[in-house]
């Protein structure tokens, strides 16, 4: 397990980073992420005896972004050593193939929900392995776009999702971009990788309704964090968070991939593109490495959102391969910051640790499972355009299967109703349920370990 946050004067000391980084050179790239994933993974205790497969940190969703960024790790490598950790966890948490285990459930939200479904995009697009008695990645995806599609919300602000599932959360009242966000990529991925119309319709609606509440702005290209239903969504919270604009941009680009370019989803992505270039680029570091604006600076970046980079990161460096008129814009940006994130990955006695602030020249004595991972991510992001093909689809050779729900031309086969239940959570930046309390991990280890 991770200690999360370390500093001591006598490891801040400047160290050679083990992690050497070509720019240039595939084979360098490869090897920076390797490093970084291994000092990732030696801290990995999810698959020991005793532990709980696909929690790391005691954090169900951080888990989706980890074994989000392995998969991608072994397309673009080839090294599968990852690759049973990966499995046991992504099935271990599928819950009834809904990714709602039972006893997490009442303390999740949308977001978190959907951080496994777009794992499990992912593995369908990358061809991961499946084990053939179980719920495909595909079947998987589509049955968590099916609940979250039920559960849009017309009677408060004309559409769009909660941020969290019950009554008694207090993120019940939250209509966010995350949310939402996660929701307009898995239909956009979806729509690409079935050719089906529906999610080419909820792609539209949840873009289009973003839009009409100014959550994004069309005309400024900024997304705000979130608003609440009890004004009606009058008011709005403008934290500006990198992970919103990278769900945006990935399910524009995806959509701008199934369509050839059609003009409204070009639009979105040059004018999304250019507010997240400016604004999570500084010009101060001299615009050509990534810094999480809001909490960076100032050292004051929960854990969950040290993995927020990561996942911009990882966007852009696909959205290179699938709108590749973006790459002239994105990969000075991904090969500045990856040269800086080297020279940070110098903590620790093996000198392998990464730090937080990429634009300083030494580590800055944070480390832990997230920055770990923002680290690895932004390594493997620079190989996309070198390395990847094009995410597969299910009729370019992807072998994840089709299950019936969703792949119909008629509405998603969930149904509605009323949800009902408590929590004290908070917003936490891009939102996400950050933590389970230790009782919540008592009853999940009681529940998982007869699950499977």
């Amino acid at each position: 397990m991770w200690i999360k946050r370390f500093a001591a004067a006598g490891l801040l000391a400047s160290a050679a980073s083990a992690v050497k980084i070509d720019i240039d050179d595939p084979k360098s790239i490869q090897n920076a992420a390797l490093t970084t994933t291994f000092t990732l993974m030696s801290n990995y205790t999810s698959n020991h005896t005793g532990e709980i497969p696909g929690i790391v940190n005691d954090s169900w969703w951080e888990s989706a972004v980890l074994y989000r960024t392995l998969i991608q790790y072994w397309s673009l490598t080839g090294d599968a050593s990852n690759n049973p950790a990966v499995t046991q966890g992504m099935y271990w948490q599928r819950g009834d193939n809904d990714y709602m285990p039972s006893n997490i459930s009442e303390y999740i939200g949308n977001d978190d929900q959907a951080s496994w479904a777009l794992a499990a995009m992912t593995a369908a697009e990358s061809k991961f392995p499946e084990e053939t008695k179980l719920a495909s990645w595909i079947t998987l995806a589509q049955n968590v776009f099916d609940i979250q599609a039920a559960r849009w919300d017309t009677k408060n602000c004309g559409g769009g999702l909660r941020w969290q599932i019950w009554t008694f959360q207090a993120g019940y009242g939250i209509k966010n971009a995350i949310s939402n966000g996660d929701l307009f990529e898995l239909s956009a991925r979806l729509a690409r990788y079935t050719g089906n119309k529906t999610y080419v319709e909820w792609a539209e609606k949840v873009w289009d309704w973003t839009l009409s509440t100014q959550l994004m702005n069309n005309k400024t290209w900024t997304i705000a964090d979130s608003m609440s239903v009890e004004d009606r969504c009058a008011t709005l919270e403008h934290t500006q968070w990198s992970h919103n604009y990278a769900v945006y941009l990935s399910g524009a680009a995806y959509m701008y991939n199934l369509t050839n370019g059609d003009t409204k989803w070009k639009t979105g992505i040059d004018g999304l593109l250019n507010t997240t270039l400016n604004t999570f680029f500084p010009k101060k570091y001299g615009g050509e490495i990534m810094s999480e604006v809001t909490c960076e600076p100032t050292h004051s970046c929960n854990y969950t959102q040290h993995l927020f980079k990561g996942i911009l990161a990882s966007t852009l460096g696909a959205m290179t391969n699938i709108a590749p008129y973006t790459s002239a814009d994105i990969l000075p940006k991904l090969k500045g910051s990856a040269e800086a994130a080297a020279k940070s990955c110098s903590g620790g006695n093996d000198n392998n640790l990464c730090g937080e602030r990429w634009y300083e020249s030494e580590w800055d004595g944070i480390f832990g499972m997230e920055v770990q991972m923002s680290a690895a991510s932004l390594f493997i992001s620079n190989l996309f355009n070198s390395t990847a093909k094009a995410p597969v689809t299910s009729s370019t050779n992807g072998s994840s299967t089709n299950s019936t729900s969703g792949t119909s031309d008629s509405q998603p086969s969930a149904t509605g109703g009323s949800n009902s239940g408590t929590s004290t959570d908070t917003p936490n930046g891009s939102s996400h349920v950050s933590a389970l309390s230790g009782l919540a991990i008592m009853g999940v280890l009681a529940g998982v370990l007869a699950a499977i």
